[in-house]
């Protein structure tokens, strides 16, 4: 096989496991937040460049879709996602999510408390490690590191 035949190959097969990857994220989701939280507006268009209609709601009780959520006291972020019959708190790396959504465990969510500092929707660059974890019924376990 040529060189021009091998490269066109190996793009294509880039390209295809590329596609594979962002195939298993749902077609929409929801995500609740602060009116006034920007970084959450850009977490949306983030997932949005991965394919998937984001409806923002910002005029919701907060506290009442995270208890709803069944998320665990203390490990709250600035937005809940809803997607796929999953939560999702806050700047989850998208790593994360599509792990979730290609292995579909049987969890209410996954997690990353606070608004750290390089994930998505957050400027700069990274600075430590991110703890994701996975809850169902306000009880978290660990559920991946990044």
């Amino acid at each position: 096989m040529n060189r021009r035949a091998t490269s066109l190959l190996l793009s294509a097969s880039l390209l295809l496991g590329a596609t594979a990857a962002h195939a298993a994220l749902p077609e929409e989701a929801t995500l609740y937040k602060n009116p006034q939280c920007g970084c959450c507006d850009e977490y949306a268009r983030q997932l949005e460049e991965r394919g998937v209609t984001v409806h923002i709601v910002d005029d919701m009780d907060m506290g009442e879709i995270k208890q709803d959520a069944g998320l665990p006291y203390g490990l709250g972020s600035c937005h809940t996602l809803l997607m796929g019959g999953y939560a999702i708190e806050g700047h989850v790396p998208f790593e994360a999510v599509e792990r979730l959504f290609e292995e579909r465990p049987k969890i209410g969510g996954i997690g990353l408390a606070g608004m750290p500092i390089g994930t998505p929707g957050m400027p700069g660059p990274k600075r430590e490690e991110w703890n994701v974890y996975q809850f169902t019924d306000q009880q978290p376990s660990p559920y991946m590191t990044l």
